[in-house]
């Protein structure tokens, strides 16, 4: 594609029209003969062909964005904040196209899809905003006798070339969380989005070329795992930030050597409803955490723990409001639920559910296939040596539990091998500080399903859904790197 704006215009509607899409190196837009078909989770109708990076095209993207190091580490912060705004309002300026981009690619609703677009631009604004807030404190060395005459203060530097390897699922706003934060801190980035939704991540770049970002502060490569691989290998990356599953994460790990990472790796969250809450408001909560994005949300509300008095009334309620969800196209503003991202995983859920029913839990509505989705189910009576309760759905599933006691519901909660966000209904302050305390996630929110995330909270796991944390602040912590300087007066 031409770098300037027209002919970056008349080049993108080629690329439209016929479908195919070139990776971003060093500035420049390339491509080479082995391509990979980008299909419509909902109709596999063909979204895109994308190049599949040659292992000296990912070299030359880690070449570039290490080069590109040695002088944007060195911008101005109101440089960097001034790129990151352009940036975010470019995103609002195409912000319908990049809306139908995401669910063309993974079918998220599009209501659910203008959301995201609108999140990633404020995910921008933040990254923005930080890059003027990047500084350090003094330290009072004289709080000890052998700190007499000394001056000394900290400051936070970028360190280097960052891999960013985003999802599926929130395939813009993720990238945002990744790219936003290492630009603020005047780090590079070289980007492999996800394989199934790699396109928005190519529009994502023409737009971070129009708001005039320098050549290889910024790199998109496509491709399989083996392009992954080989980015979180090379000793020139210094940071790996990974959304995906604990195997994944392991093994970049285990391979990646001497590196930072920020992980996140999923979960099975939980909500406890407790006796005398407020049943209603905890219900449309559950649906609402429960199902969008047709449930493919890390923080999607899984598990319900619901105190037993009052178990067939909240079921009754929750029964009803998700029988009302509608299965249909991504397209449609009025579909609530669409397809799951691959066969497979239809697949898998369904033989979930089957696992489930055989052993005691109860389908009240839902579970049906529906060309490559599943209609919004709600299981019952469910234990927690199930599929269902004790690994990741990541689909339009939500199983509840009855408990007896609080202490009964907690233990239940802190089962997981999993912990990112947990959420408490419970008017009783006493239950809500013992629960802030003792539940083991990232974050407990209280009279509020896990699944609530805005974009400058820091957000991340504990146990197996990985480490570090998102959220613009929290994340510029962890791309940054802290130097003590002294003076001796």
């Amino acid at each position: 594609m031409a770098n300037e704006v027209g002919g970056l215009k008349r080049e993108t509607e080629r690329v439209i029209q016929d479908k195919s899409y070139r990776m971003y190196i060093g500035g420049e837009w390339l491509t080479n003969p082995k391509t990979f078909e980008v299909r419509s989770p909902y109709d596999d109708s063909l979204v895109g062909r994308v190049p599949v990076a040659e292992p000296d095209q990912v070299d030359a993207a880690i070449g570039a964005a290490a080069k590109a190091y040695e002088t944007f580490s060195q911008t101005t912060a109101f440089h960097r904040y001034s790129i990151l705004k352009r940036i975010a309002e470019l995103m609002t300026e195409h912000s319908e196209e990049l809306a139908r981009t995401i669910t063309s690619e993974n079918s998220k609703v599009i209501k659910e899809s203008r959301v995201e677009v609108a999140r990633a631009a404020d995910t921008f604004v933040f990254a923005a905003e930080e890059a003027k807030r990047i500084h350090g404190e003094t330290v009072p060395l004289d709080a000890v006798a052998a700190g007499a005459g000394r001056l000394a203060y900290t400051v936070r530097e970028p360190i280097g070339v960052i891999a960013a390897i985003s999802p599926f699922n929130a395939p813009l706003n993720l990238v945002a969380h990744k790219v936003g934060p290492a630009i603020a801190a005047g780090n590079t980035v070289v980007l492999k989005p996800a394989s199934t939704t790699p396109i928005i991540a190519l529009k994502l770049a023409e737009l971070f070329e129009q708001a005039g970002v320098p050549k290889g502060v910024m790199n998109v490569v496509t491709g399989s795992s083996a392009v992954g691989e080989q980015l979180v290998k090379d000793p020139r990356v210094v940071m790996v930030s990974f959304t995906g599953s604990p195997e994944v994460g392991r093994h970049i790990r285990d391979v990646a050597g001497f590196k930072r990472f920020t992980f996140e790796l999923g979960s099975n969250s939980a909500v406890i409803i407790d006796d005398g809450s407020r049943l209603d408001e905890s219900v449309t909560r559950c649906v609402q955490g429960g199902y969008a994005h047709s449930g493919q949300v890390c923080i999607s509300t899984q598990r319900i723990l619901v105190q037993r008095n009052i178990e067939k009334e909240f079921v009754r309620k929750l029964t009803n409001a998700v029988g009302k969800l509608k299965v249909g196209s991504p397209f449609e503003e009025t579909t609530d639920v669409s397809a799951l991202i691959t066969h497979k995983d239809v697949t898998r859920i369904l033989e979930w559910i089957d696992e489930a029913k055989k052993n005691g839990a109860k389908i009240t509505t839902g579970g049906e296939r529906e060309g490559n989705a599943i209609s919004a189910t709600v299981l019952t009576d469910v234990k927690p040596d199930m599929k269902v309760f004790n690994e990741e759905v990541f689909g339009p599933l939500v199983a509840v539990t009855p408990y007896d006691t609080f202490d009964d519901a907690i233990k239940l909660l802190n089962s997981s091998r999993f912990g990112i966000n947990a959420g408490v209904y419970t008017n009783d302050l006493s239950k809500a500080m013992k629960a802030a305390r003792e539940i083991k996630a990232g974050a407990v929110l209280i009279n509020d399903v896990p699944s609530y995330r805005v974009d400058h909270m820091p957000y991340g796991g504990v146990k197996e859904s990985g480490m570090g944390r998102e959220g613009l602040k929290y994340a510029i912590e962890e791309m940054t790197e802290l130097k003590l300087v002294i003076f001796k007066l």
